[in-house]
């Protein structure tokens, strides 16, 4: 099956879920968040237009020039939750919005943030995502890098069809941050002297700031005033933290062993995030030259990734990161405040919880 039809059968398959009758769960509150709830909510209410977007990616990628759509598909159909376009989809209801904009901006969101993940692949030697072969391991990096600047250009085509200059503002603002974090991780990589100040600025940039716009457009299609919109930028801020907190946790994560998933990558790398800032720091002498050999000087041995996730448990490095992703989590949801309740708000809830409470 060619990556295109299995993005195809992706969808169908999701779009059947989405019909079906789920259980409700209850939501997420700003006074805790102790259950993760899921999508099915969110999806019941976003499914159709989000069925949509998938039709709208699947035309836009598609080129006379073959290994285009071959690529791009390959690497969609891999993807995630698509979390990026949900939230301009959900924003937009949020707002009242009864238009189509919002469907063809949630796929300029995803092509944006598959064009990143086409590069980031590449820049850091990936051969796996989500255990799948990434695109880089499959064709080369010539090829990815050049397909990533087609979904760029792909999505900024969007931007210009859609005709609003604060869109475009927003979108195109988002991107350049992209590129700056992921260049300030670079410098970062390899360097234990890296502060809880800069990873966050990092963070923010490179994973955050796409989640804020995403969500921000939202407001922007349904013409909401400018504090409303400062509210879901806010929103999709404070989960872009706490998503990508969560993610580093999860590469240090024993569950996500017995999962199948791969571990240890940012370890192999070198790449200096909070639960190895708090590690190193709270560390003894010994710990502290065991960190430098292995991240700083690349110098792994057999059994270090296991140590490397002791040290991090016994000076509570990972719970640490956790609490932090669940302070960005409860930031989320008190930026909703000023929204009625109603069913999408109280969707939104699952989707904070969802970020935060993956097995770990």
């Amino acid at each position: 099956m060619t990556p295109v039809a299995t993005l195809q059968q992706n969808t169908a398959q999701q779009n059947t879920a989405q019909q079906n009758t789920a259980q409700q769960n209850t939501a997420a509150t700003g006074a805790g968040l102790a259950s993760a709830p899921g999508l099915d909510r969110i999806l019941r209410i976003v499914g159709a237009d989000l069925e949509r977007v998938n039709r709208v990616v699947l035309d836009r990628m598609q080129s006379p020039v073959a290994l285009i759509p071959e690529l791009a598909g390959h690497i969609i159909a891999a993807g995630g939750k698509r979390l990026r376009p949900v939230l301009t989809l959900s924003s937009a209801r949020l707002c009242g919005y009864e238009g189509d904009r919002h469907v063809e901006l949630a796929a300029c969101v995803e092509f944006i943030h598959t064009a990143t993940l086409l590069h980031d692949d590449v820049v850091d030697e990936s051969d796996l995502r989500r255990g799948v072969a990434t695109a880089n391991a499959v064709w080369d990096n010539k090829a990815c890098i050049l397909v990533g600047d087609f979904l760029f250009s792909r999505a900024f085509e969007i931007m210009v069809a859609d005709g609003s200059l604060k869109v475009l503002e927003t979108l195109s603002a988002a991107s350049a941050a992209i590129a700056e974090g992921e260049v300030h991780q670079l410098a970062t990589t390899n360097d234990l002297s890296t502060t809880e100040e800069q990873y966050l600025d990092v963070i923010s940039a490179k994973t955050a700031k796409l989640f804020e716009a995403a969500a921000q457009v939202g407001a922007i299609v349904a013409d909401q005033p400018e504090r409303t919109e400062r509210s879901l930028a806010a929103f999709g801020a404070h989960i872009g933290m706490a998503f990508q907190l969560i993610d580093d946790v999860l590469d240090y994560s024993a569950q996500q062993a017995t999962l199948g998933k791969t571990i240890g990558d940012d370890f192999r790398e070198g790449k200096i995030t909070l639960p190895v800032i708090l590690a190193y720091r709270r560390g003894q002498p010994a710990e502290r030259e065991f960190w430098r050999r292995a991240l700083e000087e690349q110098r792994i041995e057999d059994g270090d990734l296991d140590r490397a996730i002791d040290l991090m448990r016994r000076h509570g490095a990972l719970a640490e990161t956790v609490e932090r992703a669940r302070h960005y989590a409860n930031s989320a949801l008190r930026s909703l405040d000023g929204f009625p309740r109603s069913p999408i708000r109280e969707a939104l809830g699952d989707l904070v919880a969802f970020a935060v409470e993956r097995p770990y």
